[in-house]
C-alpha cells in the first residue's frame, strides 16, 4: 500500500480520483499541532527558542488514523501546500506520527499531469522553509504576548497587539490623523454649457478653480458678455497595456473592488477552486506562467478573438523575495468552464480567467481628445476645457470589458470655431482630506512597504475587524476608539517594533532563513535581547487611566466637577475625575449616561459594597458597587421566569434551563449558574435521550430533535444514517 497525505478533504478526493487507486489519500485537515495557549509552556526561550508543540484539540483521531495507515504503507508521500506553511505541516505530520523516511512532493495545480509529475520527483522536507515558518510563529507569539500583556496592564484588559497587525493599524491611524488635522479650503468650480455647429452640446470646465468669490464673479460677468471660440483641439493616440496575471495581493485587491469580497472571503473561495483543480495555488507573489499555460492562452485568444488580439507578454515580478509559488494565480485549463459551483466561485473564477487571458493580449488603442475654449481674447478669464476618449482598438479589453470604462465622444470642431454659450454656473466646494483606506488599498500599501506576505494579508484584515480596531462603512476602514487608543499607546512606547523599517526587515530575515542564508537561533536572539529589555523598562510607565481631560463645557452631571475621557469596551466616554467617589458619566458627544443606581441593599457576598443597578451590553442588571473586587451579580427572578424554558436541568435537577444572551448570541443554561454550568446552544425540548440520558434539543426541519451530548450518536443522526447506509 502507498499513502499520500494532503491537507484538505476536498483536495484528497480530487487527487484520489486522479491516482485511480494507486495511493490511499488521507487529509490532515490543516495543522495537526500548534503551540499551547499558555506562553510559559509554549516556547523555551533560554533553551534556544525551542517551541513545544502539542496535538491540536480534535486532531487526535486524525493523527491516530495516519499513524495506523503509515505502518501498513510501503511508501509515504507528504503533499501539503507548496509554501512554508505547507512545509511546516508536512514536518509536523512526520514528527507527530513518527514517520521514518517520508518523501515530500509539491505541485502548484491539482491536475492529473501535475500530481503524477510531482510523484515522479519526490524530495526531502525542506528544513529551511520549515524553520522560516517556525521562526515566524515563534516571533509572532513572543511579540503578541508581550505587547498584548503590556496593553492589558497599562490600557485595558482584553486588548491585543501583533507584529504585523499593529503596523497595519498604525498605517490606518496615520491616515486618520491626517484627516483630523486637515483644514478645508473653499474653492469654486465654474462650468459652461455651450452649443457648437448649431446642434452639438459641449460642456466645459474652467481650468482654474478660484479661491476668491470676487474672481468668480468677474469670470461669470465676462463669460456672459464676451464671445466663446475654440482655442485648440488636441487629439493624442495612447495605449493601454494589459495588467499582469494575478498574485495573491492583486487578486485580493481586484476582488474587493469589483466583487465586493473581503480578503478572507476571496482566499476561502480561491481555496475551493484550487482544491477542485480549477486554478493554480492562490498564495503567490510571482507573475510567471509556464510555457504550457502560455500556449493554452494563445490558443484561446486566437480562437475567441482572432490573431490580431494575441501577443506574448512578459511581466517582471515586483517582489524581490517572490518564492511562495512558481506561477501566478491562473486557471489550470483555459478552456474549462465552471459548472456546478456556487455563484461566488463562478464570479471569482471568471475574474481570474479574464485577467489571465487579457494578460497575453495586445494593447488597447485609445484616442484621447482635449478641446480648449477661450472667452473673448483670452486675457480676462482663464481658459475652459473638456476631455474625451474613445477606443480605437479594444485589444485586451475585449477579454476584460469591466476594465474598459466609458467612452466619452466629443463633437467634431476645429480651431477658431465659435460656440454659443447656453449657461454659465459656479458651484462652491471645499478641498477634501485624503481618503481613508479600503481593504484593497491597505493591502496595496502593506505590499508597497514590505509588511507581511501573501499568506498574511487576509488574516491581518480579519484580525483588525475581530479585535474591533476598525469598522467598515461600505468598503472604507474607519479606526474605532479602541483602535485609536491601542495604536497611540504602541506608537508612544514601542515605535521601533511597529515601524515600517523593523517589520519589513524582519520579513526579509525570515526570507533569508527560508533560503538558508540566515540562522533561526541568531535571528531570534538578535531580536529578543533588545525587545525584552524595552518591555521590562516600559513596565515602569504609569497605567493609562484616562485619555485626557474632557472639554470644560462638559461638567459631571452628578457633582458638577471636571470630567476625563476614558475607554470602555464600547468606545470612549467621559467619566467624573473623582471616580470612584463619584460615578457621573457622559457619552463622548456630551449626552448624560445613566450611571449605577443604588437599590438600598447591601452586597450579600462581600458585606461591604452596596447593590447597584447597572446598564450592560445585554440590558440592566444588579451587581456589587465594589466591582471588580467583588463580582457578585444578583439574579433577577422575574427575568429568569420570563426566559425559563420550563425544562428541568438534568445535571443538578434543581435548576431550570433558561435562555440567556452572550457575546456569541443566545444560548441555554441552568438557572443555578455558576454553581451548575450545564450549557447548550440549542433549545432543550424536555425529552431525555434514550441512548445516553442527556437532554434532547430542538433540531432542524428534517431532524426535529437531537441529543445535546456531542459524543452521542443521536447528536447527529443524519451522519449516523449516512454511515449505516
Amino acid at each position: 500500500m502507498k499513502l499520500l497525505i494532503v491537507e484538505s478533504p476536498s483536495k484528497a478526493k480530487t487527487i484520489e480520483k486522479y491516482l485511480e487507486g494507486e495511493f490511499v489519500v488521507k487529509a490532515s485537515v490543516g495543522h495537526i499541532r500548534d503551540l499551547p495557549k499558555s506562553n510559559k509552556q509554549a516556547i523555551d526561550i533560554p533553551g534556544g527558542f525551542i517551541p513545544h508543540y502539542e496535538i491540536s484539540p480534535g486532531k487526535e483521531k486524525v493523527v491516530a488514523e495516519i499513524r495506523s495507515l503509515s505502518k501498513k504503507a510501503d511508501e509515504v508521500l507528504l503533499a501539503t501546500d507548496p509554501d512554508r506553511e505547507g512545509e511546516a505541516i508536512a514536518w509536523h505530520i512526520k514528527e507527530a506520527v513518527g514517520l521514518k523516511n517520508p518523501k515530500r512532493i509539491c505541485f502548484y495545480e491539482i491536475t492529473k499531469d501535475a500530481v503524477k509529475e510531482a510523484i515522479k520527483n519526490p524530495r526531502e522536507i525542506d528544513d529551511n522553509l520549515r524553520k522560516a515558518q517556525e521562526a515566524r510563529r515563534v516571533l509572532d507569539r513572543i511579540v503578541g504576548y508581550d505587547l498584548s500583556g503590556m496593553i492589558w496592564k497599562k490600557v485595558r484588559y482584553g486588548l491585543s497587539a501583533g507584529r504585523v497587525q499593529s503596523p497595519a493599524l498604525r498605517i490606518i491611524m496615520e491616515r486618520e490623523r491626517e484627516i483630523r488635522a486637515f483644514i478645508p479650503e473653499k474653492f469654486w468650480v465654474i462650468t459652461a454649457d455651450t452649443e457648437a455647429n448649431k446642434k452639438d452640446l459641449i460642456s466645459f470646465v474652467c481650468e482654474k478653480e478660484p479661491r476668491d468669490i470676487k474672481e468668480v464673479e468677474k469670470i461669470l460677468e465676462v463669460g456672459k458678455k464676451e464671445k466663446w471660440t475654440i482655442k485648440s483641439v488636441n487629439e493624442t493616440e495612447a495605449k493601454r497595456s494589459p495588467k499582469a496575471p494575478f498574485t495573491t495581493s492583486t487578486l485580493q485587491q481586484t476582488a474587493s473592488t469589483r466583487l465586493g469580497f473581503a480578503p478572507s472571503k476571496t482566499m476561502g473561495v480561491a481555496q475551493k477552486l484550487y482544491e477542485a483543480g480549477l486554478i493554480t495555488y492562490m498564495r503567490t507573489d510571482s507573475t510567471n506562467m509556464s510555457v504550457v499555460a502560455l500556449d493554452q492562452i494563445s490558443a484561446v485568444v486566437n480562437k475567441e478573438y482572432g490573431a490580431d488580439f494575441a501577443k506574448r507578454n512578459v511581466y517582471v515580478t515586483k517582489s524581490k523575495n517572490a518564492q511562495e509559488a512558481h506561477e501566478a494565480v491562473r486557471p489550470t485549463d483555459m478552456s474549462k468552464k465552471v459548472a456546478g459551483f456556487t455563484d461566488e466561485q463562478k464570479r471569482l473564477y471568471r475574474l481570474i480567467w479574464q485577467r489571465t487571458i487579457a494578460s497575453q493580449m495586445t494593447d488597447a488603442k485609445i484616442l484621447r481628445t482635449k478641446i480648449t475654449a477661450q472667452v473673448g481674447d483670452g486675457t480676462q478669464t482663464p481658459d475652459f476645457s473638456t476631455n474625451g476618449s474613445r477606443t480605437l482598438f479594444e485589444g485586451w479589453l475585449k477579454a476584460d470589458p469591466e476594465a474598459r470604462g466609458e467612452d466619452v465622444e466629443l463633437p467634431v470642431v476645429k480651431d477658431g470655431d465659435e460656440v454659443k454659450l447656453l449657461e454659465l454656473n459656479s458651484e462652491e466646494k471645499s478641498t477634501e482630506p485624503p481618503n481613508r483606506y479600503t481593504e484593497a488599498g491597505l493591502i496595496k500599501e502593506l505590499e508597497k512597504r514590505g509588511i507581511g506576505r501573501p499568506s498574511t494579508y487576509a488574516s491581518i484584515m480579519k484580525t483588525l475587524d475581530e479585535r474591533d480596531y476598525v469598522r467598515k462603512e461600505g468598503k472604507t476602514l474607519i479606526p474605532t476608539d479602541t483602535g485609536d487608543v491601542v495604536s497611540t499607546f504602541l506608537e508612544n512606547n514601542f515605535a521601533n517594533y511597529i515601524s515600517d523599517t523593523f517589520t519589513a526587515e524582519m520579513e526579509d530575515e525570515l526570507d533569508d532563513i527560508a533560503t538558508g542564508k540566515r540562522e533561526y537561533l541568531k535571528t531570534l536572539k538578535d531580536f529578543y535581547g533588545p525587545f525584552a529589555k524595552e518591555v521590562k523598562e516600559k513596565n515602569k510607565i504609569e497605567k493609562v487611566n484616562n485619555l485626557g481631560e474632557a472639554d470644560e463645557k462638559h461638567k459631571c452631571p452628578v457633582c458638577g466637577g471636571p470630567m476625563v475621557i476614558k475607554l470602555s469596551k464600547t468606545g470612549r466616554f467621559m467619566s467624573c475625575a473623582k471616580f470612584p467617589d463619584c460615578v457621573g458619566a457622559r457619552k463622548i458627544d456630551g449626552e448624560e449616561m445613566a450611571g449605577p443606581k443604588e437599590t438600598g441593599e447591601m452586597c450579600p457576598e462581600c458585606k461591604k459594597g452596596k447593590l447597584v443597578e447597572r446598564e450592560g451590553r445585554f440590558g440592566k442588571f444588579i451587581s456589587c458597587s465594589n466591582y471588580p473586587k467583588c463580582k457578585f451579580i444578583k439574579k433577577d427572578a422575574e427575568l429568569e421566569r420570563q426566559n425559563s424554558t420550563g425544562v428541568a436541568c438534568p445535571i443538578c435537577k434543581t435548576g431550570m434551563m433558561t435562555e440567556r444572551r452572550g457575546r456569541f448570541g443566545n444560548f441555554y443554561s441552568c438557572s443555578n449558574y455558576p454553581k451548575c454550568k450545564n450549557i447548550t446552544k440549542a433549545k432543550p425540548t424536555g425529552n431525555i435521550c434514550p441512548t445516553c440520558g442527556a437532554l434532547m434539543m430542538a433540531g432542524t426541519k428534517t431532524i426535529p430533535e437531537r441529543c445535546s451530548n456531542n459524543k452521542c450518536p443521536n447528536n447527529r443522526p443524519d451522519k449516523l444514517e449516512k454511515k449505516q447506509s
